[in-house]
């Protein structure tokens, strides 16, 4: 279901079509002297904000699509986390190196020195409300942290020679492997938000600019139409009833 910022951005573009339809029709009466308001104009304004609408949900598809994948490389970590220190502490590793990779796993698991809670993650739900900057900040830094920790735990395991477990999913090539998988969706979604983040800037900029935008202009051909025919024509009554507002929600 889409959300009620992506259906306004929607029924903008579709009144604007109509809105040209309606100008289209007055023929050569309709014949404004600013030339962001001429027919041509107006269908280069149109084809750009479809253009704009599109791929700023493209886009939000991709992120969706990156977020799940990343969640998804993750979600193994803490459980695989906790085998790799069993196991170093069944190896004969020193004391110090089980107490190292102890630390690091508590940290993995999200514990904090005051019993805090785990790390937050980015939602996948296509219908929650639109991530801002700061939230996808925070949720970078957590599982950039995460990253860093295994990252810390494979140092551990790796420089003690007493860690040879038979199991394949624990052997530290194995751990790098999975390392490796974790910074590239990690990447990728990094990657997908910043694409998203410019497709909405643009589609912002085509529709809401105070000067050039689609809601700003159909203002103004609205106001043309009234000047031509008079606020009590039917051509103006055609037109004065296609809504265009300015979405908060973006």
């Amino acid at each position: 279901m889409p959300s009620t910022s992506e259906t306004g951005h929607a029924k903008n573009v579709a009144n604007f079509e109509d809105l040209i339809s309606f100008c289209n029709g007055y023929k050569a009466t309709y014949n404004p002297s600013k030339e962001a308001l001429t027919i041509a104009k107006l269908n280069d304004l149109q084809t750009n904000a479809k253009a704009s609408l599109q791929q700023a949900k493209t886009s939000k598809t991709s992120f969706d699509n990156a977020t799940n994948a990343r969640q998804l490389a993750f979600k193994d970590l803490k459980p695989l986390a906790t085998k790799v220190v069993n196991a170093l502490s069944v190896s004969g590793a020193t004391d110090l190196a089980i107490a190292d990779a102890r630390t690091i796993n508590r940290k993995i698991q999200g514990a904090k020195a005051n019993g805090g809670t785990k790390a937050p993650t980015t939602p996948a739900d296509p219908n929650a409300p639109a991530p801002t900057d700061k939230t996808i900040s925070t949720s970078q830094q957590s599982y950039d942290s995460l990253i860093d920790h295994f990252t810390k735990l494979i140092e551990v395991v790796s420089q003690d020679g007493n860690y040879k477990p038979n199991e394949k999913e624990l052997q530290t090539a194995t751990l790098q492997t999975k390392l490796d998988s974790l910074k590239t969706s990690n990447t990728s979604l990094v990657n997908a938000y910043t694409d998203w983040s410019n497709a909405r800037i643009n589609r912002n900029t085509v529709l809401y600019n105070p000067l050039t935008g689609l809601v700003q202009t159909a203002l103004e051909v609205k106001k043309y139409v009234k000047s031509v025919f008079g606020a009590s024509s039917p051509q103006f009554k055609q037109v004065s009833g296609l809504e265009f507002t300015n979405v908060k929600d973006r």
